[in-house]
């Protein structure tokens, strides 16, 4: 990678998001991928020609240690810093923008929260480039009001099979809201793919959501989890916040 290549976005945000973990990888500083453009990397099945789709954004989990270099690495390869957005939310979430391709990158510090919130500290160092899959199932599995794009990114992940169910398992077994959302989201991903002209894609989904249930179903469920259940529809289980991760 030359000098210009490290200053400049690219147009393609795969690659862009290559470029930008692997620099601040290079000077030290700790991100990683989520969202479309991981799943993207990470699942060969998403370049399939019936769960292809573009990408308008770069999304990146951080440490809290690392935002202020975070914030001074970005302006130093082409983005332009949110200051308003960040002056407010800036404990949790940062805003840059890609001023060559009029895209958004958005930083993510500690946790993904949006109808549930998922604590990324201990995940963030496992894998190179992006969160592991696992994560960027679960956070597929936790938006209620689910978009074709998440029901495309969570089918791409579930058909190459390379999730650790047990990561899963162990998420919705602490949580009944969160267990609620993704047993409805998994609904929607079943129906959606069976729309899907496309009868083994089909089946390899509804194989692998079957798989997906049977593991969630099987994990212990704590004193918490059984007594939210008690109460169930009655009382609402989710956030609606603000999209993060095309």
């Amino acid at each position: 990678m030359t000098s210009s290549d490290a200053d400049r976005p690219l147009a393609d945000p795969v690659e862009e998001g290559r470029r930008v973990v692997t620099v601040a990888s290079s000077r030290g500083i700790e991100v990683r991928l989520f969202g479309g453009v991981a799943v993207a990397i990470r699942s060969p099945a998403a370049s399939l020609p019936k769960l292809r789709r573009t990408y308008k954004d770069v999304d990146i989990a951080t440490r809290r240690e690392f935002k202020r270099p975070v914030e001074q690495f970005l302006s130093t390869i082409g983005y332009v810093a949110d200051h308003e957005f960040n002056a407010l939310h800036g404990r949790t979430r940062l805003l840059f923008t890609d001023p060559v391709n009029n895209r958004p990158l958005d930083v993510i510090i500690d946790h993904f929260t949006m109808c549930h919130s998922l604590d990324l500290r201990p995940r963030l160092s496992l894998e190179e480039l992006t969160l592991p899959t696992a994560d960027l199932l679960l956070m597929k599995l936790q938006v209620f009001e689910t978009n074709e794009r998440d029901l495309l990114d969570a089918i791409a992940l579930l058909v190459d099979g390379d999730v650790d169910l047990e990561r899963v398992a162990e998420v919705l077994a602490g949580d009944w809201g969160w267990w609620r959302t993704a047993t409805q989201v998994l609904e929607k991903i079943e129906n959606y793919a069976a729309r899907i002209e496309d009868e083994m894609l089909s089946m390899g989904v509804a194989k692998a959501v079957k798989g997906v249930l049977e593991q969630v179903n099987r994990a212990p469920k704590g004193l918490k989890w059984r007594t939210r259940a008690k109460v169930g529809d009655r009382a609402r289980w989710y956030e609606l916040p603000e999209e993060v991760g095309g």
